[in-house]
């Protein structure tokens, strides 16, 4: 299967209480394929107007529509039957997030879409699960306790896995009876706009949720002050979600927000070579480099350091790069142009540091005469903690590659930057295993593997990467709020 570079899509409009529509002003964007450069299609811009326009249908659901009426278990039937659609439509889905982002197809078809039924049919099973709970107070009064949705929830996503991450917040959310009012990447927000189309045709009621595509200067900020919503779901950097934690304390609303990092693979001498330097590949350049949770700084002990750093070279230097509809493509293009000027403006840091270029480092691919914001997987060695290259978040097929020599030295360069989300060891020690687990300042740390997530396991932050939890029964409680009855029995 290859790209067909003359594919468009009809346009995408906003999805505002079980209707599509255009913007108040008209006004479109247009989508591009990051692979060709070519245009998918146009996308109609939200306003704040229309902002407050989804929120009114997004309240009026919550308060008085058929959503609140639902029992626990008609709730969880309903999501069972949402993620049976997913699975029935997933190529169009699939298709839409790998025109988007420029993703492999078959990641796309085989994780992305699947994760997305998947995290709903765990969400529906622990719907039944929402019990409070009696508590003696003594004399002649009891107390029970009731766990509540919260009410509009106001989920912003981002560009680099739009399907995945809007599940995650949109699955939680509506498990616990939210309704939610969401904002796409601009720059990829097809799954989402075709993920309303497959749960309303599944039976969600109207207005349980919308999806208002547009810009974060605008559409974006006004779900943050809209005194509408009741809780802000952000994934995205860590500036934008310092704003929007500020932003949004006027109408003081919960705030979950999973940011940036910067995560550290640390290869000891007793680690498995063959398999950590596959790992250490897939941490640094899967969905070329564009991940959160990527291991984009590599700590490899001194005595191994040559032939760990060799042999990574050698696996880049025989990825495959390309069509992300061909089946053995490894890695696609940066999914638009921003991003990939940032990725081209890290490697001239990184050569004017000092650190080792050694391989990769230069941009294009030949496919498409040229076109597409296809960048070389790039290696760094001999990179020192305190270059730019290793403590800031470049968000591309970018890897730092640094010498230690100690366990706590790797520990502390380990911890040494801003952000806590994700981290991870190679080595065939048991107790060395479970002693350096236990002091990365990490919210996930791998142990010979990299990137695993499940369902119900939670995901999220230390210090600048965020607070608040995706996936696992933690999710569920983020979108909950308790309240406590007391009757008196006299």
């Amino acid at each position: 299967m290859t790209t067909d570079t003359s594919t468009k899509l009809d346009p995408a409009l906003l999805f505002i209480d079980g209707e599509f529509r255009s913007g108040t002003t008209g006004e479109t964007v247009d989508d591009i394929d990051p692979t060709t450069e070519d245009v998918i299609c146009t996308v109609a811009q939200a306003t704040p107007e229309d902002v407050d326009t989804a929120v009114t249908a997004a309240r009026r659901a919550f308060e008085s529509g058929p959503w609140p009426a639902l029992s626990p278990k008609e709730r969880s039937k309903l999501l069972i039957r949402i993620a049976a659609a997913i699975d029935e439509r997933g190529d169009e889905l699939a298709l839409r997030e790998t025109l988007d982002v420029g993703k492999p197809f078959a990641t796309t078809a085989r994780d992305d879409v699947a994760n997305a039924a998947d995290l709903l049919r765990y969400y529906a099973g622990l719907v039944e699960q929402l019990d409070g709970a009696a508590r003696p107070v003594g004399g002649d009064s009891l107390a029970y306790t009731r766990r509540e949705p919260l009410g509009v929830v106001g989920a912003i996503t981002p560009f680099n896995f739009p399907l995945k991450l809007t599940m995650n917040k949109v699955a939680p959310a509506l498990a616990a009876g939210n309704t939610i009012v969401q904002k796409p990447a601009g720059t990829t927000p097809l799954s989402a706009i075709k993920l309303a189309e497959i749960m309303h045709d599944a039976g969600l009621p109207s207005g349980v949720y919308n999806v208002v595509p547009g810009p974060g200067r605008t559409v974006g900020d006004a779900i943050i002050s809209h005194p509408g919503i009741d809780k802000i779901a952000f994934t995205g950097s860590t500036s934008v979600g310092k704003h929007l934690i500020a932003a949004g304390a006027d109408t003081l609303k919960r705030v979950t927000v999973e940011l940036g990092g910067k995560g550290a693979q640390i290869i000891f001498d007793d680690a498995d070579p063959e398999r950590a330097i596959e790992s250490a590949f897939r941490g640094a350049f899967f969905n070329t480099g564009q991940f959160c949770m990527a291991g984009s700084r590599l700590l490899v002990q001194r005595s191994i350091y040559d032939k760990i750093v060799d042999g990574l070279v050698t696996r880049v230097e025989n990825a495959v790069i390309g069509d992300p509809f061909d089946h053995g493509t490894e890695l696609g293009p940066l999914a638009h142009k921003a991003q990939f000027d940032k990725v081209v403006e890290y490697v001239a840091i990184g050569k004017a540091e000092g650190a080792v270029l050694r391989t990769g480092g230069a941009a294009g691919y030949q496919g498409w005469n040229g076109r597409g914001y296809f960048h070389q997987p790039t290696i760094f060695a001999d990179a020192t903690p305190q270059m730019r290259i290793s403590q800031e978040e470049i968000f591309g097929p970018v890897l730092t590659v640094i010498p230690f020599d100690t366990e706590d030295e790797a520990i502390a360069i380990a911890n040494g930057t801003p952000y806590g989300l994700s981290a991870g060891l190679h080595s065939r020690d048991l107790h060395r295993v479970h002693r350096v687990a236990a002091r990365l300042h990490a919210g996930i740390v791998w142990v010979n593997i990299w990137g695993v997530l499940q369902s119900n396991t939670p995901f999220g932050g230390y210090k600048a990467s965020g607070y608040g939890r995706e996936l696992g029964p933690e999710a569920l409680e983020e979108y909950l709020q308790y309240k406590t009855v007391y009757l008196g029995l006299d």
